[in-house]
């Protein structure tokens, strides 16, 4: 699965071949075969667990978090981005290959997206007035700018976003609660 991470990095997912799966992972086709059907499902598992692995991170980070909502989301986010700075070829297969590669993937991709919103939304404050699509909005407009450093090939700068994102993350529920 890692191989397949790396590989949607160097070529995208289009132009990997089970030929070059098989040869970075250093296994036979067939030891591939037992496993997978195909390179789709390969590439669903690299990014279930990918997304798994980041998201459980996540929420470990709020749920450890003392102190007011403010606290939580920025622990949070600061484990987010670190998993993107971390290992750049994840963050490219999740957020920028996996929109598109094959209908099964995108539905996963947005999947994993209200994964985040309702992460936000159990860690934010209730009843604020803010349209219901605020935490959508959120997530959707942090992904974007991430999608676009990724696509640049400057994710281990993931990190050095947290201020900017967190601002974004933040203003909305200015008022809200204790800021």
């Amino acid at each position: 699965m890692k191989a397949m991470a790396e590989l949607c990095a160097e070529k995208g997912y289009e132009a990997t071949k089970i030929a070059d799966l098989v040869r970075r992972a250093g296994v036979a086709r067939k030891t591939l075969y037992d496993n997978f059907e195909g390179k789709e499902e390969v590439f669903l598992a690299a990014f279930d667990t990918a997304v798994d692995e980041v998201a459980q991170s996540t929420e470990r980070a709020c749920e450890e978090t003392e102190g007011e909502w403010i606290d939580r989301v920025a622990a949070g986010l600061r484990a987010f981005l670190a998993a993107m700075a971390e290992d750049p070829a994840m963050a490219r297969m999740c957020i920028v290959e996996a929109v598109s590669v094959t209908p099964a993937a995108s539905e996963r991709y947005d999947e994993a997206l209200q994964r985040f919103v309702d992460l936000l939304r159990r860690n934010t404050p209730a009843d604020t007035g803010l349209p219901e699509t605020i935490e959508e909005t959120l997530v959707g407009g942090m992904v974007w700018i991430l999608h676009q450093l990724i696509r640049r090939g400057e994710a281990e700068r993931a990190v050095d976003l947290t201020p900017e994102l967190l601002g974004f993350i933040l203003s909305p529920y200015q008022g809200v609660g204790k800021l």
